[in-house]
């Protein structure tokens, strides 16, 4: 539907195009009715387009509009005449990928304030292996509010309440400086936290005062001496400011897990190198790997340094699991140095960004599900989930979406490309390129300037208030009082063609310190826990 669109020319002037050709041919077609008395209709009409297109750069509301003036309207003509005839000329609701047309509506609706209900009944063949639903009770609940939170770091100098649904991880650079403003403003009207990506805190992040969870990439960008080691003195700096919140230490991401990034000197602007402590024009390297330590050991000295550098704000890590070892030897590493991180956030492999291979993308790193039950359950069999929350991204838009993951043993979720729709993202997918036709994903300041902060910021900050009051309905239809009380009991799904089961009888269950009694639980236990060792990321051979 939006291949018109992608196959624009990239350049400036041509995005105006429409327009320009509509004047000029306004001043042609009026010479042509005064000088022979003919093209008077043309000249009215092409007054109008130009009229149009005037207004269409000066309005708040659409992006493309502001982009593509004139032109632009094609797509929401598309939009309009759609629903009736898609089933002969378009995709279905569900087809187009990543994210269906079903699901960018809902965001799209939400983030406007629109109605967001569905007629005619669902769309989801509900008789389809793999369909799932929340069992509803006879006795309703009645919850007074849909602010939902989670306290993590309890028991630190400095605990964050914060929402279950928060803003994952994009960086200044690979967003937008509008973007930013709108996201962190969205964040600080709604109460719910920005993670600023691996980018660091730029002075975008900073300008609203919204509440930051500040990533630390193997990069160090903002914490980072000049040759690119970490700097305990930079660390300070930024860790303490108030907008700071949390520390979050990034191993990998589910994009692109493993695999380490460049951003080319050229895109290296002024405003990015401030913000990450590298030089302007000079290529910014993301290694695979870091280099502040090198064991599981190590690491969780480091992550209790960095506590105690931030004056004892929540501190903990993020990752895509890979090698089951390599998550088991941290685990061993928590006992042997007694080290606990306050938070872990799970990535899933369906986790998005601006740019990966196309074979990280498809096949590098374990599915959300798959991730975060082993970490779940690895906490359960050491005694330490009470004291350890869980966070998880991975392709969380709706309700249900946050339900499930709580249902998986969450406590909260991110969302990124999410709240990239509710920026006015059109999944147009340029985000690697600069030429993102909407200002989200460029640093082109022309493109950006379709962004418009204080409306965007509104929509941010209305889809994470519509999100959770439809998990609040949900909630509140399965007689619980808060979403952590979501279980695998809830869940059902239909795994054959004529039966179904609670997702709980789907998944492996481990008992409450099954793994220091010596328990092996699952295979993926019995296989990989003996190879894991808390002094090294490698197998222990014996």
């Amino acid at each position: 539907m939006f291949a018109w669109l992608k196959r624009l020319d990239q350049h400036f002037p041509v995005r105006y195009s429409a327009w320009l050709f509509c004047a000029v041919a306004l001043m042609l077609s009026t010479f042509s009715w005064v000088a022979f008395g003919t093209g008077g209709w043309l000249a009215l009409l092409f007054l109008f387009l130009t009229l149009l297109g005037a207004r269409d750069t000066q309005q708040a509301h659409h992006s493309i509009l502001r982009n593509y003036p004139v032109m632009g309207h094609l797509r929401f003509m598309l939009e309009f005449i759609r629903p009736e005839i898609r089933q002969y000329f378009f995709e279905s609701d569900r087809e187009t990928v990543p994210f269906s047309r079903q699901q960018r509506s809902l965001v799209y609706q939400r983030a406007k304030g629109q109605p967001d209900k569905r007629p005619f009944g669902t769309q989801l063949d509900v008789a389809a292996i793999g369909y799932e639903w929340i069992n509803h009770s006879l006795q309703p609940t009645t919850i007074a509010t849909h602010d939902f939170r989670v306290t993590i770091g309890e028991g630190r100098a400095q605990p964050y309440s914060a929402s279950v649904f928060n803003i994952s991880a994009m960086s200044f650079g690979a967003l937008s400086a509008n973007a930013i403003l709108a996201l962190n403003e969205g964040a600080r009207r709604g109460g719910f936290a920005h993670d600023t990506g691996e980018g660091s805190i730029s002075r975008y992040h900073r300008e609203n005062g919204g509440d930051l969870i500040w990533e630390i990439g193997s990069g160090y960008f903002g914490c980072r001496h000049a040759d690119g080691r970490f700097s305990e003195e930079r660390f300070t700096e930024n860790a303490r400011l108030e907008q700071v919140k949390m520390i979050e230490l990034k191993l990998s991401q589910g994009a692109k897990p493993g695999h380490g990034g460049v951003l080319p000197g050229p895109k290296v602007t002024p405003e990015i190198a401030e913000a990450r402590g590298v030089a302007v024009g000079v290529d910014c390297v993301s290694p695979a790997s870091h280099g502040a330590f090198s064991t599981p050991v190590e690491m969780m000295h480091f992550i209790e340094r960095l506590r105690e550098l931030s004056g004892g704000k929540p501190t903990g890590f993020k990752l895509c699991i890979g090698h089951p070892w390599e998550w088991f030897a941290i685990a061993k590493a928590m006992l042997e140095t007694g080290i606990v991180p306050d938070f872990i956030v799970v990535d899933g492999a369906e986790g998005g960004t601006g740019a990966a291979p196309l074979e990280f993308t498809d096949h590098v790193g374990a599915p959300l599900q798959e991730g975060l039950l082993l970490v779940h359950n690895t906490l359960v069999g050491l005694n330490l989930r009470s004291r350890v929350k869980l966070g998880c991204a991975g392709k969380v838009v709706s309700a249900f979406d946050i339900a499930r993951m709580m249902a998986l043993g969450a406590d909260w979720c991110n969302a990124a490309r999410g709240f990239m729709f509710a920026l006015g993202c059109i999944q147009a997918q340029h985000c690697h390129t600069g030429h993102c036709p909407t200002g989200v994903a460029t640093q082109d300041p022309q493109r950006q300037k379709a962004l418009v902060v204080p409306a965007k910021s509104e929509r941010v900050y209305n889809f994470h208030q519509q999100t959770l009051h439809a998990l609040k309905e949900l909630v509140q239809a399965a007689g619980l009082k808060h979403p952590g009380e979501i279980s695998a009991s809830h869940i059902v799904r239909r795994n054959s063609e004529h039966g179904v089961k609670l997702l709980a009888n789907l998944l492996p269950y481990v008992e409450p310190g099954a793994l220091l009694t010596g328990e092996m639980p699952h295979q993926v236990f019995r296989t990989y826990w003996p190879m894991a060792q808390a002094g090294s990321f490698g197998v222990l051979r014996t």
